[in-house]
């Protein structure tokens, strides 16, 4: 499977968009990879992480966030799941679910229903460690600012406004993959 190749599918070659996406999951695939390397123990798929490290964000040109080139119909917060349902029907199930699940640290069917969330009514947290590893990658990399990565304080600080229950999993996820 070649992610380049299936970007290339969706979006123009030489947009602002297509490059943004493609820095911002580069930037995520490296640092995804680079603590699955040092967690050898934890014997995760590297090709699988990469692949959908690559494509986690595929969804995003179908919603509106002009700030990087976005200007789809739907509300950001549906670029998850709407990248999982192209990722579905090009045959990467498994792929699918890193898309449905890397928003903010996982939509809980709690989060959906109290923030009304305009997404499917099902539990959207990743689960596999291949999912939370991305889900975990991408917290420190912002589309908006391509190639700088923020510091686990500035993630932290983030996620505040979405709850504690983010900044917990968060922490758990500093400790399972930062600390040796």
């Amino acid at each position: 499977m070649n992610p380049l190749a299936l970007i290339s599918k969706y979006y123009e070659p030489d947009s602002t968009v297509r490059r943004i996406l493609v820095q911002h999951s580069r930037d995520v695939a490296d640092r995804a990879l680079s603590i699955a390397r040092a967690h050898p123990a934890m014997q995760l798929d590297l090709a699988f992480l990469e692949e959908a490290a690559m494509l986690h964000d595929i969804g995003i040109f179908l919603c509106h966030a002009p700030d990087i080139d976005c200007h789809g119909r739907f509300p950001y917060i549906c670029h998850g799941y709407l990248g999982a349902e192209l990722m579905r029907r090009e045959g990467f199930p498994r792929h699918a679910l890193v898309c449905e699940r890397h928003t903010g640290t996982g939509l809980s069917l709690e989060m959906i229903d109290k923030r009304l969330f305009p997404v499917p009514f099902r539990d959207m947290q990743p689960q596999s460690v291949e999912e939370q590893l991305i889900c975990f990658a991408d917290k420190f990399f912002s589309k908006t600012k391509p190639g700088k990565e923020k510091s686990v304080d500035k993630v932290r600080q983030s996620l505040h406004k979405y709850g504690n229950r983010d900044v917990r999993r968060f922490d758990e996820w500093c400790k399972r993959f930062l600390e040796e």
